[in-house]
């Protein structure tokens, strides 16, 4: 009788054959645009770390005085004896940077989706999700045992039908799409929900530090408040430069999900001393406005450039820039392409995204400079995107 691991084997060697199969990289040292991967120096286009702050000196100095003072690790969940000042310091910090009552932390982004999915929604409810949405919120869809109701990429139409032959339910979307840059119809979507009676949830790990007054996110972008949209998800380690996750609400929903959310329950709670740093690098992400429009400066400048190439863009106004190249092999051929000149960007490939829409997803960062994203613009230049363009019509 053949073993399992021949079956593993074999699902293995399909993967690659297909295109599909991933490896991971070594960084040595500090996270930043220029680190050295597998012991090479690159020019880096592919991290979350949008405003720069993965590797500040002043967080790094925070990370130090809060292991002094906390030590290393939290030592147990939140609600046994995990919950440290440090977090409790962070917490209202975060409320008050969101404009909400109160927020709670997570270990991850995906811990916070798949706790509040689960502690919100079960068997007989109803979920809608956008067809786009990142895994952990499908996940966390999947979980709760709540019914599925999956809506085309930024269907308002398709949606309204769906509330309307299945009735209320919990909307959850992305605030920003981490594969395609673009932003949620969150108006649409916050009126929708009130029309219907329904709960409206916002994951906004890629808005967070990078959109709206101080980089408050996708919410303030479009001047929605907590009677819109009442429960909002955010990340620490993209643009904040950390580690972790946030929900924020009102008292109610807070203390719901501190009773029921079972990735928060039965979870060690985040290293204190991360917590106290994310504290120093929220206050930096909030006062320093360069960042974000440096960023935006660079955003316009590579768009102007690609645009003049011909560059099949996805249509994306913030720091996730996705050339699309269709084929996972034409992605992977224009990654490694990249590669071989001193640049790094990832190429993404089913699973991740719809069969058919492979491509590589170009992030900027403030601490890249005009001359690095004309350094990539000179090296796209050069991939056949001639050849994609007559392949894919």
């Amino acid at each position: 009788m053949p073993s399992p691991l021949q079956g593993l084997d074999a699902a293995l060697q399909q993967l690659r054959r297909d295109g599909l199969y991933r490896s991971r990289r070594v960084l040595d040292g500090a996270q930043g645009v220029r680190p050295v991967i597998d012991g090479r120096r690159m020019l880096s286009f592919c991290s979350n770390d949008y405003l720069g702050l993965a590797a500040h000196p002043t967080i790094a100095a925070a990370l130090r005085e809060g292991v002094e003072r906390f030590g290393v690790g939290s030592g147990a969940a939140h609600l046994v004896t995990g919950h440290s000042e440090a977090h409790r310091a962070l917490e209202h910090a975060l409320a008050d940077f969101v404009g909400r009552p109160r927020a709670l932390l997570f270990s991850t982004g995906y811990m916070a989706n798949i706790g509040v999915i689960g502690a919100l929604a079960g068997r007989g409810d109803r979920i809608y999700a956008d067809r786009l949405n990142h895994a952990s919120l499908v996940d966390g869809a999947r979980i709760s045992g709540a019914r599925l109701n999956r809506y085309p990429h930024g269907d308002i139409g398709r949606l309204r039908n769906l509330l309307h032959e299945e009735g209320p339910g919990l909307i959850v979307t992305d605030g920003v799409f981490s594969m395609d840059g673009d932003l949620a119809p969150l108006p649409a979507l916050a009126r929708l929900a009130a029309d219907s009676g329904s709960w409206l949830m916002v994951d906004d790990a890629h808005g967070l530090g990078v959109l709206g007054e101080r980089g408050r996110g996708s919410l303030r972008h479009f001047g929605l408040g907590l009677s819109q949209v009442p429960i909002l998800m955010g990340t620490l380690g993209k643009a904040f430069g950390t580690f972790g996750a946030f929900v924020a609400g009102d008292e109610t929903l807070i203390e719901t999900l501190i009773q029921r959310a079972r990735s928060y329950i039965y979870s060690t709670a985040l290293p204190p001393g991360v917590a106290y740093a994310t504290s120093t690098a929220l206050r930096i992400a909030s006062a320093e406005d360069w960042r974000r429009t440096h960023l935006a400066a660079l955003v316009t400048r590579f768009r102007a450039g690609a645009a003049g190439l011909g560059l099949p863009l996805a249509a994306s106004t913030t720091p996730i820039q996705p050339l699309i190249a269709g084929d996972s092999a034409k992605a992977l051929a224009w990654s490694r392409f990249l590669e071989e000149h001193g640049v790094l960007v990832t190429a993404i490939r089913p699973p991740t995204v719809p069969r058919g829409s492979a491509r590589l997803r170009i992030t900027l960062s403030a601490a890249h400079t005009a001359a690095d994203v004309d350094r990539l613009l000179e090296l796209l230049a050069l991939l056949p995107i001639e050849e994609q363009l007559v392949e894919s019509t």
